[in-house]
């Protein structure tokens, strides 16, 4: 899972027409994320605003499968309900931010976890110390090649 202890609030705007429905989702809320870079748990913003058309036809089923504009939805003329929980989920999962790490102020704080840091300092001094060794190490064929007066 991407994240835990969810408060999501979701604001839904309904535009109605003869043929077709207009959804507008503002998603709004809090969740407790991992850290990208310690794993330390997080509590993050979620905000995002989304819209899905759904037009109102005879044959939905074949329409949805048909389609391929995610925002776009089919139901029957008939259709009294609409489900939106499976909607609402998946808005909600695109809400969390894409990169979820430990603020400035809080790096290396009391929340940060400090063994994953140190040991990634550690990884990255020797990732460089090797690429450092590796750049060179083709070029010492040339130096065989120069004439010896130079």
């Amino acid at each position: 899972r991407e994240f835990t202890n969810c408060t999501a609030t979701v604001k839904l705007q309904l535009d109605k027409n003869s043929s077709f429905f207009l959804l507008k989702f503002e998603v709004g809320g809090v969740a407790d994320v991992a850290c990208d870079r310690c794993g330390n748990q997080l509590t993050k913003d979620l905000w995002d605003e989304f819209n899905m058309l759904v037009k109102l036809v005879d044959n939905p089923e074949e329409m949805n499968q048909q389609e391929e504009d995610p925002d776009v939805f089919y139901i029957s003329k008939t259709e009294s309900h609409i489900y939106l929980n499976e909607w609402i989920f998946e808005f909600v999962s695109l809400s969390v931010p894409i990169q979820k790490l430990c603020s400035a102020e809080e790096l290396g704080g009391p929340k940060c976890n400090r063994e994953v840091l140190e040991k990634l300092r550690q990884m990255e001094a020797s990732e460089d110390a090797n690429n450092a060794n590796t750049i060179w190490k083709g070029l010492e064929k040339f130096k065989l090649l120069s004439p010896k007066g130079e």
